[in-house]
């Protein structure tokens, strides 16, 4: 075992690979080049068109042991990586691993085929009953959570090679031009695939909606896809939604979205050119809902949003208060239809949006991000993955990569949830580091980082409940009372890879 920086204690090597120990957030430079695929010809007259998803898989060249990957933006609505893999199981292929942008908990159908050896692993996160199984040790099944920009960065360096990448696409002809703006399974951008097609050894472009070419606009162009095949459903994109599209009535929700919101303005960053990130939770459209406001009020423009989107930033995008949107995901079908008709609502991909080893990510470009928190401790690392029973039950998704580049990061979160305190002495795994966190908002107060001290004085200078974070624990603690700590067995049942590929903690095997 080896200690990071942040004192978590990793294993040296994982899955067969040797693990690099979390320095800090920019402590890796980059080096080599991105990572190339095969050339390949297709002469005039050839199809591409396949008849089954079967022989899809036989003409990709998928053997024992090899990678696959699907994208998630169908969310709790994807029908695609199940099927597969139980065609994978059904043609006696064995050992795959999976290396989707996400595992949601609609893909708990795969975990008979977990046992039974068809999956051997996930290079990314999981979502729900296969990280509660992993996490009590019911399944034995290596998996390395990484963030969207990372696994953007895993795939174009080559740490992680992807043999076959099956791509949703809800739209497409048979020369395999796609988007995910039309069809009965239509999910707006692909910007998780984009990656996928470009680095793959080998893309299939699966659709429910095979239409004459040409696809028009394309998301993914015909030059990266190799095969086409046709099934009768992707998916169900009205599971798309997995959190509230709906501003937080909840009085401590209103709080904490108003305290944020001063927050914000505060900093000085709300004003011309502002470019902003929240999440679909009811406390973050609610801080989105009130600089909505006070950017109608300044008579302010903003220049972006970006990351996942949804109805709600559609209409500041629509009303004049952003220039543009930056879309990596639809959040929403509100989001899927603005996509399609609008040039200023802009498709990107997760190399764009998040890769810290590209000549510059949008994150880069942020002032400011709402992120949500399951633990924030008093160094100001932030927990996501694991829950207050230790389970490994949600992905990281692009919490590190846009707290790392924004210039303020703000954490919304109730003191208390479930009975138990939001701030701890210690975080059960850290997946954000605390050095990229700015601003803790809880409707008992506000802590900031001592590496704001500007904005700290001025939030005190407007009179608003401004405590240290230790003193936030303190307080919230004498009404939840102090949680005994959780027992962990030795076995690591996942790692947390950082944005940079280095390790930031790993999961253990909760003690029953």
């Amino acid at each position: 075992m080896a200690l990071n920086s942040l004192g978590r204690e990793i294993p040296e090597s994982y899955a067969g690979r040797k693990l690099v120990p979390y320095g800090d957030p920019y402590s890796i430079t980059p080096s080599g080049s991105v990572a190339a695929r095969r050339l390949r010809r297709v002469n005039p007259g050839a199809s591409k068109l396949l008849s089954s998803l079967r022989e899809a898989i036989e003409a990709s060249g998928l053997k024992d042991g090899m990678t696959i990957a699907t994208h998630h933006s169908l969310r709790n609505g994807d029908f695609l990586l199940n099927r597969l893999v139980a065609e994978i199981a059904d043609m006696g292929i064995r050992g795959i691993w999976i290396a989707s942008s996400s595992v949601h908990p609609v893909h708990a159908e795969i975990i008979p085929h977990i046992k039974s050896g068809v999956v051997a692993g996930f290079h990314c996160g999981v979502n729900g009953l296969i990280g509660e199984m992993a996490s009590r040790g019911e399944l034995s099944c290596p998996i390395v959570v990484r963030t969207h920009g990372g696994r953007a960065r895993a795939i174009m360096e080559g740490s992680v090679q992807v043999d076959v990448a099956f791509i949703a696409a809800p739209c497409c002809d048979e020369y395999g031009n796609m988007n995910g703006y039309s069809g009965p399974s239509a999910c707006g951008s692909l910007g998780y695939a984009q990656t996928d097609a470009l680095h793959a050894a080998c893309v299939v472009a699966v659709t429910d909606n095979l239409v004459p070419f040409p696809v028009v606009p394309v998301s993914i162009p015909q030059t990266l896809v190799d095969y086409v095949v046709t099934v009768d459903r992707l998916g169900d994109p009205a599971k798309i939604v997995s959190t509230t599209t709906r501003i937080t009535t909840d009085p401590v929700g209103l709080q904490i979205a108003s305290f944020a919101s001063q927050v914000i303005e505060a900093s000085g960053l709300l004003k011309d050119g502002f470019s902003f990130q929240t999440g679909s939770g009811g406390i973050s459209l609610a801080v989105s809902d009130k600089v909505r406001n006070a950017m109608r009020r300044g008579n302010i423009k903003g220049s972006f949003g970006c990351g996942g989107i949804t109805g709600y930033f559609v209409e500041m995008l629509e009303e004049g208060l952003f220039g543009a949107l930056m879309d990596v995901q639809c959040f929403d079908q509100e989001a899927v239809k603005s996509i399609a008709k609008n040039r200023a609502h802009q498709e990107i991909g997760a190399d764009m949006y998040a890769n810290p080893f590209n000549a510059g990510a949008v994150v880069n470009r942020l002032d400011c991000v709402i992120l949500g928190a399951t633990e924030v401790d008093t160094s100001f690392n932030v927990n996501v993955n694991t829950e207050s029973n230790g389970y490994l039950l949600h992905n990281t998704g692009g919490h590190s990569d846009t707290a790392a580049g924004a210039k303020l990061s703000i954490i919304v979160a109730p003191s208390i949830r479930g009975r138990l305190p939001i701030v701890r002495d210690r975080v059960t795994t850290v997946t954000t580091p605390g050095e990229t966190i700015g601003v803790v908002v809880t409707e008992r107060g506000i802590a900031v980082n001592d590496r704001h001290p500007e904005l700290k004085e001025e939030l005190i200078r407007r009179k608003l409940p401004v405590k240290e974070i230790g003193e936030l624990q303190r307080e919230i603690c004498r009404v939840t009372g102090t949680p005994q700590p959780l027992q962990f067995e030795d076995q690591v049942v996942a790692v947390i890879e950082y944005r940079d590929g280095s390790i930031i903690d790993a999961v253990r095997r909760v003690k029953e």
